[in-house]
This record gives C-alpha cells, sequence and structure tokens, in this order.
C-alpha cells in the first residue's frame, strides 16, 4: 500500500478507552481522516498472554491496513508494551504506542513517590520494566492493578456502585504513601479522571498519555510527508465487535460520529 496524505489515521485499542486518545487526535489534528477499531470482544487484554495480545494487535492492524490507513495509533498500553516492537517489524507504516508518563512524572515530583495504576499486562511487561529501570533510584514506583475497572467502562458502568467500591479500594494503596503525582496506565481510565479526583484530593495531579501522544502523532505524520493538507474536516469512522451502544455513549458529544458493529 502507498499512503498518501489524505489517507486515513488508524486507531485501536482493547475496547473503547482508546477513545480517551482519538479525542486528543481529533483535536490537535482536526483535518485528518480517522478510522477507530474497538476490539470489546476480546477486551481485557491486560489478563491475556503476550502471545495472545500479539495475534489480537496483528488482526486489528491488517484489518486497519485494508482501509488503507497511513499510519497507525496503538491507543492500548497494554498492546504497545507487549505488541508493537513485533508489529513494527512486520509492517511497513508507522506506529504510535502509548506507555505510561512515569517520565514527567518522575522529573516533576517533589516527594519522590509516584503512583500507577494500569493492567496487569502492563506493569508485567519487559518495556514498562525497561522504563522503570531508567529512572532515578531516588524515585519509588508505587504500582496498583486496576482489577475490573476496564469490564465495567465495557459494560457501560462508568458510574455504578461497583465501580465506586473498586475505584476506592485501588485508590487506597496509593494514598498509604506521600505520592503526589499519580499515572494512569490504561487508556480506558482517563474517563475515571472525575472520579479518582475526587478520592485522592486536589493535591496530587493525575497524568495521563494522551496530549503526549496527539503531538507525538502530528511529529510523526510531518516527518512522513503524510500531514493532510486538505483544509476540510476530517471523517472519522469508528467500529465495534461488541455492544457499539457503548461506544456510542463516549462519543455522544461528537455529533458527526456514528459506530458501526464489526464481526471479526
Amino acid at each position: 500500500m502507498k499512503s498518501t496524505y489524505n489517507n486515513p489515521i488508524g486507531i485501536f485499542d482493547s475496547g473503547v478507552g482508546g477513545t480517551s486518545i482519538w479525542k486528543e487526535i481529533h483535536q490537535l489534528l482536526p483535518n485528518e481522516n480517522t478510522i477507530y477499531l474497538a476490539d470489546s470482544k476480546y477486551a481485557p487484554y491486560g489478563l491475556k498472554s503476550k502471545d495472545e495480545i500479539i495475534n489480537l494487535s496483528i488482526k486489528n492492524t491488517e484489518y486497519l491496513l485494508n482501509k488503507n490507513c497511513k499510519l497507525i495509533v496503538v491507543a492500548c498500553n497494554t498492546a504497545t508494551t507487549n505488541a508493537i516492537s513485533h508489529l513494527r517489524e512486520k509492517y511497513n507504516v508507522p506506529f504510535i504506542g502509548i506507555e505510561p508518563a512515569i517520565k514527567p512524572a518522575s522529573l516533576n515530583t517533589t516527594t519522590n513517590n509516584i503512583g500507577i495504576l494500569a493492567t496487569r499486562g502492563t506493569l508485567n511487561s519487559l518495556l514498562f520494566a525497561t522504563t522503570s529501570n531508567q529512572l532515578s533510584d531516588k524515585i519509588n514506583i508505587i504500582e496498583q492493578v486496576g482489577e475490573g475497572l476496564v469490564e465495567l467502562i465495557e459494560k457501560g458502568q462508568l458510574y455504578s456502585p461497583n465501580m465506586t467500591i473498586l475505584l476506592n479500594k485501588h485508590i487506597a494503596v496509593f494514598l498509604k504513601f506521600n505520592i503526589d503525582y499519580l499515572v494512569l496506565g490504561c487508556t480506558h481510565y482517563p474517563y475515571l479522571i472525575p472520579q479518582i479526583q475526587k478520592i485522592i484530593g486536589s493535591e496530587i495531579r493525575i497524568i495521563d498519555s494522551g496530549y503526549a501522544v496527539a503531538k507525538q502523532t502530528k511529529r510523526v505524520l510531518e516527518k512522513n510527508n503524510l500531514l493532510n493538507l486538505n483544509g476540510a474536516d476530517g471523517y472519522n469512522k469508528f467500529y465495534s465487535n461488541a455492544d457499539k451502544k457503548i461506544l456510542d455513549d463516549l462519543l455522544y458529544q461528537h455529533k458527526k460520529a456514528s459506530v458501526d458493529f464489526l464481526d471479526f
């Protein structure tokens, strides 16, 4: 496939969470066409083996390449940390990955204690271990698996009593330490920021990777001469292989957004 500037950006995630990344990309690059693929049928990725994650990522990538995508954003921390190196070796197209923003947190912390809420698949990955080991020995990283959070979001239970119980349980781990930054290591979690902020208070800053990913996407497009030069607003297509209403609800403020069911 020969990419041209008006070809779409492809974005995939284990489910609906990657729309938090799509929103940042769309806001920064409104002229770009996008295709978003929610692999909700197989969510969450965080409990799967590395081989399973790689195979699912290949499936998603090949679907987007068949749609002539010029660049692919792996809008899933678990898929990035476990599969992106394999994808870059296998396909001749630029890939943008998602990593927990522990580097900026470590550079700005004054207590030297930072928390990270992520999936088990991300926290156990080699890429996360490598990134963590590059930080100063003075930085203490408190890790917590956000068990059950992705599943509730994928069921549309963002503000359910079960979500409140789980969040209070997970966040309690961080409150035992003097953290001043909490890093969200899953693209589903930005939708939980208002609830998390109520629990941890205003003194602790929450960081996610969305805006940084959008900026990196723009840099890579410019570097490869793939930036859309058309002055018109781009089209945005969304596909889900599970209940598309969940994706619809997260995109409700985007009037032109519509979600189609995809059986794959």
